[in-house]
């Protein structure tokens, strides 16, 4: 569709305008001496495309490192009393052990209590010795120094004193510790009560 000719007042006004440019711009009046010479007009610029901003993807959160795993609480063994017991029968069998634990004290001279304490000792230790089989935990003497190295087995050492720090520590050894290595408890006969340690006595 062709584009209608401007009026009289139009051209003049187009007119004052173009003198206006073509003397201000260079590339403008070169646009006219290409249409006065008949020259086709230069054809448009494409479009740019429009610049699209490529989204900053966001820092990622920082991630807390993991908790340390927990060590399994240990089991828990509930343990038969029929052993200690009769451990204790023994004992007052052979040494009056709970005789003397049982006997108010206070009232006896040192030379009684001691004289009473031999007698305690020598049947106890028959026991002791009757029964079971001992050994040191350690083989130092004591008093030696010895180094305590780290993931000791606690149940076997014990710190005592100022414990400050990690392991390794080295301390003075005050007791060599004992364990037991044999076990010889004599059997229990069908229906024992095993929680009488020592019977009641009848004298007739």
């Amino acid at each position: 569709m062709s584009e209608p000719n401007p009026s009289f007042f139009e051209r003049c006004f187009l007119a004052f305008s173009a003198f206006g440019r073509t003397l201000c711009s260079g590339a403008f009046a070169a646009g006219v001496a290409r249409l006065r010479s008949g020259e086709a007009p230069p054809p448009a610029a494409e479009p740019l495309p429009p610049v699209v901003a490529t989204p900053v993807p966001a820092a990622p959160e920082p991630v807390a490192p993991p908790a340390p795993a927990r060590e399994p609480a240990p089991v828990l063994k509930e343990a038969s009393p029929d052993a200690a017991l009769q451990l204790l029968g023994l004992l007052q069998q052979d040494g009056r052990f709970v005789d003397f634990l049982e006997e108010d004290v206070a009232g006896y001279s040192d030379t009684d209590i001691g004289a009473a304490a031999r007698v305690v000792h020598a049947g106890c230790r028959k026991v002791l010795r009757t029964h079971f089989t001992l050994a040191p935990v350690r083989s130092e003497n004591e008093g030696s120094r010895l180094s305590v190295p780290a993931g000791f087995d606690a149940s076997s050492l014990r710190l005592t004193g100022n414990v400050v720090g990690a392991a390794p520590f080295n301390g003075t050894l005050v007791h060599r510790g004992w364990r037991v290595t044999e076990v010889r408890l004599p059997r229990l006969a069908e229906g024992h009560a095993v929680s009488v340690i020592a019977p009641a006595e009848v004298e007739l």
